[in-house]
Parts: C-alpha cells; structure tokens; sequence
C-alpha cells in the first residue's frame, strides 16, 4: 500500500507563466521545491509560437513523470469564470483569448487558467514574502502598473475575472485617460511607459530616473517624490479597502530597492490610516520572475 510521502514523490507540478515576450515554466515537487525552470522567448511575428513552445516543453516533462502533473497557467489578460482560458487579451499575443488549454495540452486534468498577476500573488503567498497569509496586495511597478488581491488566501476576481486591476485606481478625476478609460490612474503616475512625459523628456527609463535622485538630482528627486507620492496615496487606499496583512511590490521599478521604499514610507507615515497604531508592513516580492509561474 502506498503512503502519502509515496505518492508525494511521484507526484509533479508544472507552473506555466506565459508573458508578452517570453514562457516561463516551472517542474516542482509538490511542496514547492524546484526541480527544473526553462525560459523561452518567442517571436510575436511567428504565430502562436508561444503556445507550440508551451506544449513541446509540457510533453517533454510528462514524459518522464510517472504520472500525469498537475498543471496550471497563468498569462495577461481576463480569465474566464470557469478557469479555461483567458478571454479577454486585446492588441496582443493573437489566439490566446478562448484557447482552452486542458484541450490544447491533450491534459487528463483540468488545466486551470488565471490572470498574470493574480497568479503571482498566489505565488507568493505560498513560497515567497507573504508565504503563510491569507491577505494580500501585490503591485507590480513596471511598464504598467499590474495588482492582484487574496483574500482569505484566494484571487479577488470579481464577476468576470476584471478584479484587481490596482493600477487602474484613479488618483486624479481631471487627469488623462489610460488604457482602460480610467482618468489620472497609478499606472500614469508611476508607470515606466510615462516616464518620458511627466519629466519632459529628461528621463526616458524609471532606472535612469533613479540614478539622477541616487545622484543628488534636485529636479530628478522632486520629480521621483511625486511619484512615490501617489503610489503611497495609492497604497493608502487599497489599505483602506482591503485590510491586507502585507502590501507586496514587485516589478523592476522595484530595483531601486531603498531609493523607492525610503519615501514611500515617509508619505505611508502621512496617509495610512492606523487604528491599533500598527503599519501595514510593504515588502518586495522575492520570487522575481517565476512568481506566476509558481502560482499557476
């Protein structure tokens, strides 16, 4: 008769993090410990290449499991309700919207589906900086601004799957339209893909931004202050909504380390609101680039 530790050690789980430019995928153990990571990048000129890379590499592993992994996978966009596929995925990555993946992969099992960020989150709650919590903000600060939020250790999806999209919080009702509609959003405030424009083209990267303020910059640290600015008010606000035990951030604007986390704390100091006295604890989130894949 075989034992639980039996079954464990034949048992394996394929994490799959399909990105805009690259597949990231992850074999473990089921608790978690890493047997193998691959990273592929793909030409978005050659059609559904990403996807033909995605199952090669998934039968290549089955293959020499002596039972069929559990698999899931994550990537941009809405997921469907029911966890099949992504549905909503406009302007990129063409033939993922309603791809159903457990048919694709010729799975046994369901595949389940879930957004990017969303996955990520659940990556991190399970083996990174909020491992063991239940309640969770994840913001990634990049060339958008992306979220996520758990809540009694699950994704916050909402009705159809939009939920959690944090960096479409408006802070400014008279300011521009993002992608989304939403006036004066986070992502506008903080996000790499403005950078160009809110400092005049002085700045064409958030990294080189952060290398003038490291600098002693004055006009690159006001500029850099305003911006840690809104992310606290930001913060501020999703403290209020959702109560988390830990506000995760994550993304490569989070490469500046104390340069970023210095003055968020400082505005953090002015704008949370704290009943017991006790700071909603920001770190940054430690699994990197495999977050979502583990969390698939």
């Amino acid at each position: 008769m075989n034992t639980r530790s039996d079954q464990d050690h034949h048992e394996r789980l394929i994490g799959i993090d399909l990105g805009g430019s690259s597949v990231k995928m992850v074999l473990l153990h089921p608790d978690g410990s890493l047997i193998e990571s691959v990273q592929h990048e793909f030409d978005l000129t050659e059609h559904m290449q990403w996807a033909d890379q995605i199952s090669n590499q998934y039968h290549q592993w089955k293959q020499n499991c002596a039972r069929e992994p559990r698999t899931g996978l994550s990537a941009p966009g809405i997921a469907a309700p029911d966890g099949s596929c992504i549905t909503h995925m406009p302007g990129r990555l063409e033939g993922l919207e309603r791809l159903n993946w457990t048919e694709y992969l010729g799975s046994k099992s369901p595949v389940p589906v879930l957004n990017d960020a969303q996955a990520a989150a659940l990556g991190e709650s399970w083996l990174g900086a909020a491992k063991g919590m239940q309640e969770v903000v994840l913001l990634t600060l990049g060339t958008g601004v992306g979220g996520a939020v758990l809540t009694g250790g699950q994704p916050l999806k909402g009705r159809m799957g939009r939920a959690g999209h944090l960096g479409h919080l408006s802070l400014d009702p008279a300011g521009e339209l993002d992608i989304v509609n939403t006036p004066g959003s986070l992502e506008l405030a903080i996000g790499n893909a403005t950078i160009q424009k809110r400092t005049e083209g002085k700045f064409s990267t958030t990294h080189a931004l952060v290398k003038a303020v490291e600098a002693g910059d004055p006009s690159a640290h006001q500029i850099w202050d305003k911006s840690t600015q809104a992310l606290a008010a930001a913060i501020a606000s999703m403290i209020n909504l959702f109560d988390p035990e830990v506000v995760l951030l994550g993304g490569g604007i989070t490469r500046a380390g104390q340069t970023l986390l210095e003055p968020l704390q400082k505005w953090m100091d002015r704008f949370e609101w704290r009943p017991d006295g006790e700071a909603v604890p920001i770190r940054l989130a430690t699994l990197g680039e495999l977050a979502g894949a583990y969390g698939a």
